[in-house]
């Protein structure tokens, strides 16, 4: 048993045409009659239809004398020069007046009539055409509906607005009496399938005048089946057919909303009884259609130049101020609220390497984390956009709501630096015209069972909720995150000179400083000396000063050794940055222990806990892992010695081929918005600036830490602060 789907169904050729309908087709080239519908003889005096095939119009001039005298039929070569153009002309059949269709497709040139119908109560004035004027959208398609209204009169007007997924939506409505309303209600993909809406991309005016009406048959000498996409009285499916009588509906006529050469959406109409259109109203609800959709399509592009304006104007505002800066990363963090706001986002998070900088709703650091390692390993353009990123990823990556909606721009894959804008779920409800769910039936065709989908029999409102998306990121949206990155490109652009030329100027003076640096910590070691002992000298021969006197000296020599262990600690920066290093396996008890003690005694904390766990070997340069573990430590020990209870715990632990320590302590965190610092020489954070200190000491550990080969990092909240320092594993 075969099955069909709804896409697969070849509702092109359906064999036969609906019966307000007659038709010949003849050959493009030699003229003579190929095929022809059952019914031509209930309007030609025609005795034996099959007298017809391979003969020409003109051999029976008695019969056709309407179709050879008309102007259409008279220059055919002609009017039949482009394929499947139409053209119309009226005819005399019978003494009945008939409308006379001729288009040619392919190898044969279609003559297809149908007979004229007066619309007595049909009513267009001006007004209804001026949808120019109109600033609004939704205005445009009420006013469209108004205006087909007063010519199809049908019981139900709507239009139908197509999705991405090729659902739709029913976005305007006009409707008589007690009809039921179809407004804000979805239908799935299945209703108006992949081949249908490409024909109604192609025949663009659509009509089954009456669904419980019996079909005719074409009769035909061609092996093809005869393709009938842009006749008016093609027959419907029997799906489609099925479909209308199931939403109470007898009659159907539609016309396709074409914009920018998409079909966009249609005007869809519904009739309780059977009824009938003529062909020049059909044809006129066609040009105020294309009216409207011209109107909306002029109104779309009003609107979106004004949106660029608008954010061309933001982009130069951007671009001046990230000029004002001295990095990108500063840059960005500086413009951090705009950033997040030009593409409508709940939350922004700036990574820069091991710098992560959020603003608005963001995910907390270690689920940031995961994002970006999934990002760099499964993203591969610059530019990703998901609405649907906590529905697809939200149990492997730990998110949240906050994180329904995702946009990650990569300015430096290779740098590990990207932007990455978030949105929070969003509560969506779909209401749907009847359960969307597809069922399957069993038909008979040609002798063969088939199963295809079945039309829903029901059209009662089912409310679908949806989990795990955002609002959709629209076109703006997208245009706006474009915008950034050509403000950062734009910006690098214009730095890009600059720095080049000031490169090698600040690499030759960044080596002065540091030999600057060396010597001055070094030779002005002996004078601060002396200048130390001259004034502890002062103060013990100051027997009978004033306390005034003595505050004076003791401040002098507390400035006295401020400024020496600032010397001391460039020193280390200036080694820590040239001079050679050993890597060897060390071993890192001992080392901690002795430097853990020295902390208590020096920064007067007797009573702190340092907890001391594990302390597996590390592959490090002696001299320089000192460094690391003296300033660390000492850091725990110092922004934890006013607490009640100061508690420092350190433990080593092996990964794979690393080995990780994590230094924590219970003292006053690091504030959220100056994390980026942390590693910027002399920053003080404002919460730290009771205690001692240069801002030095981690300033030496990061770069103490990438020379080694290793890496360092940081966690924080209000209850303290933890380090993570990752080394090598020594060698065996």
């Amino acid at each position: 048993m075969n099955f069909v789907e709804c896409h697969e169904e070849p509702i092109h050729i359906p064999g036969y045409i609906q019966s307000f309908g007659y038709l010949i087709g003849i050959d493009a080239k030699s003229y003579t009659i190929t095929f022809f519908s059952r019914n031509i003889s209930d309007v030609f005096d025609i005795e034996n239809a099959e007298q017809l095939f391979d003969k020409k119009i003109t051999d029976f001039p008695e019969s056709f004398q309407g179709i050879i005298e008309s102007e259409i039929y008279a220059s055919l070569d002609r009017f039949t020069r482009r394929k499947n153009e139409t053209y119309f002309d009226k005819i005399i059949i019978k003494d009945k007046e008939y409308h006379f269709s001729v288009f040619r497709n392919d190898d044969h040139i279609f003559l297809e009539f149908e007979e004229v119908i007066i619309n007595p109560n049909k009513r267009i004035s001006n007004k209804y055409d001026n949808f120019y004027f109109i600033d609004d959208a939704q205005e445009i398609w009420d006013q469209l509906l108004g205006t087909l209204s007063k010519i199809i009169d049908y019981d139900r007007l709507m239009v139908y607005k197509f999705m991405m997924d090729g659902s739709g939506k029913v976005i305007a409505e006009k409707r008589k009496g007690n009809t039921d309303s179809y407004l804000g209600l979805h239908y799935p993909e299945t209703d108006i399938p992949r081949q249908a809406r490409e024909l109604y991309l192609k025949k663009r005016k659509r009509i089954f005048s009456n669904v419980h009406s019996e079909t005719v048959p074409i009769l035909s000498r061609v092996k093809d089946s005869i393709d009938l996409t842009f006749t008016a009285s093609r027959g419907m499916s029997p799906i489609h057919g099925q479909y209308i009588k199931n939403s109470g509906a007898s009659s159907s006529f539609s016309v396709s909303i074409i914009i920018d050469n998409h079909l966009w959406g249609l005007v869809t109409c519904q009739n309780t009884e059977p009824k009938h259109i003529d062909l020049e109203d059909r044809v006129q609800a066609g040009i105020f259609t294309a009216l409207a959709s011209n109107a909306y399509s002029s109104f779309k592009s009003k609107k979106e130049l004004n949106y660029r304006l608008e954010l061309n104007e933001r982009s130069s505002q951007l671009k001046a101020e990230f000029l004002k800066q001295n990095s990108l990363f500063d840059s960005l963090v500086q413009n951090k609220a705009e950033i997040k706001e030009l593409p409508e986002a709940d939350g922004l998070a700036i990574a820069f390497d091991e710098y992560i900088v959020t603003e608005g709703t963001a995910p907390q650091r270690d689920v940031l984390d995961k994002i970006i390692e999934w990002a760099n390993e499964n993203v591969k353009e610059n530019i990703y956009v998901s609405r649907s990123f906590l529905k697809d990823h939200g149990d492997e990556l730990g998110l949240d709501e906050s994180t329904a909606g995702i946009i990650i721009y990569f300015i430096e894959r290779s740098k590990n630096e990207m932007l990455i804008w978030f949105r929070k779920e969003f509560d969506e409800h779909i209401n749907w015209a009847g359960n969307p769910e597809k069922k399957i039936e069993v038909f008979v065709q040609n002798g063969e069972e088939k199963q295809m989908v079945s039309p829903r029999t029901s059209f009662q409102l089912f409310t679908e909720n949806i989990k795990g998306n955002s609002k959709r990121w629209n076109s703006g949206n997208i245009s706006a995150v474009h915008a950034v990155r050509d403000v950062i490109l734009e910006t690098s652009h214009k730095q890009y000179t600059v720095i080049k030329r000031l490169n090698d100027e600040l690499k030759k003076v960044n080596e002065e400083l540091d030999s600057f640096s060396y010597t001055i910590s070094h030779d002005l070691g002996t004078p601060l000396t002396v200048m130390k002992l001259n004034a502890q000298m002062l103060l013990n021969n100051l027997t009978d000063g004033s306390e005034k006197s003595r505050h004076k000296i003791n401040t002098i020599i507390e400035e006295i050794d401020s400024m020496a262990e600032m010397m001391h600690d460039v020193l280390q920066l200036s080694r820590a940055k040239y001079s050679e290093i050993q890597l060897e396996g060390i071993k890192t008890d001992t080392m901690i222990h002795k430097i853990s003690e020295n902390a208590k005694i020096t920064f007067e904390s007797p009573g702190s806990e340092i907890i001391i766990r594990e302390c597996p070997d590390v592959l490090a340069d002696k001299t320089m892992l000192h460094q690391v573990f003296l300033n660390i430590i000492n850091n725990a020990v110092k922004y934890s010695s006013h607490n009640e209870q100061p508690k420092v715990e350190i433990e080593g632990t092996e990964d794979g081929q690393t080995i990780i320590y994590r230094i924590s302590d219970n003292g006053i965190g690091i504030p959220e918005e100056e994390k980026h610092k942390m590693f910027k020489i002399f920053n003080r954070l404002d919460n730290a600036k009771k205690f001692k200190g240069n801002g030095v000491g981690l300033s030496i550990v990061h770069r103490i830490m990438k020379r080694i080969g290793g890496d360092v990092t940081y966690e924080s909240s209000e209850k303290g602060t933890s380090f993570i320092l990752t080394f090598k594993k020594p060698y065996l």
